[in-house]
């Protein structure tokens, strides 16, 4: 696991820490972590607070984001792919995608790079948290 994503990682342990999902994301621009967050849904009772959106929310307002890579634990949904796709964000890596496929197609379509690092250590984790807590994960991807 390279170091961004180990940053990721920490952020989704935060959030599994706080009772919320734990999906973290860290955004990257010139080798250096500009941004980062966790799925806040639950502990700020909002309904978009993704970790990829808590990430650019607290990377903040650039002119633009040519040349940063997000660092998810998870696949993006639609959601967070539209963001990063909005934002034009070139590249996108994922630690995995086996517990939730995400819009993976859609970011390729349009022109983002998609790497899945398919980590056994953050799949377990996600794996786990979905078993324990098969509502709340239900409701957090739109399913319940």
């Amino acid at each position: 696991m390279d170091e961004f994503m180990k940053e990721a990682f920490k952020e989704a342990k935060k959030g599994l820490e706080e009772g919320g999902v734990p999906i973290g994301a860290v955004l990257v621009r010139d080798d250096k972590i500009i941004g980062r967050g966790r799925n806040k849904r639950v502990q700020e009772g909002d309904p978009v607070a993704h970790a990829e959106i808590d990430c650019l929310r607290n990377a903040g307002r650039m002119r633009s984001y040519k040349g940063a890579i997000l660092y998810s634990t998870l696949m993006p949904c639609y959601l967070c792919a539209g963001a990063a796709i909005e934002f034009k964000i070139g590249k996108v890596v994922v630690a995995e995608s086996e517990n939730f496929k995400g819009a993976r197609n859609l970011m390729e379509k349009n022109g983002i790079e998609v790497v899945d690092l398919d980590l056994r250590e953050v799949k377990e984790m996600m794996a786990e948290f979905i078993k324990n807590n098969q509502k709340l994960w239900l409701e957090d991807i739109g399913e319940l």
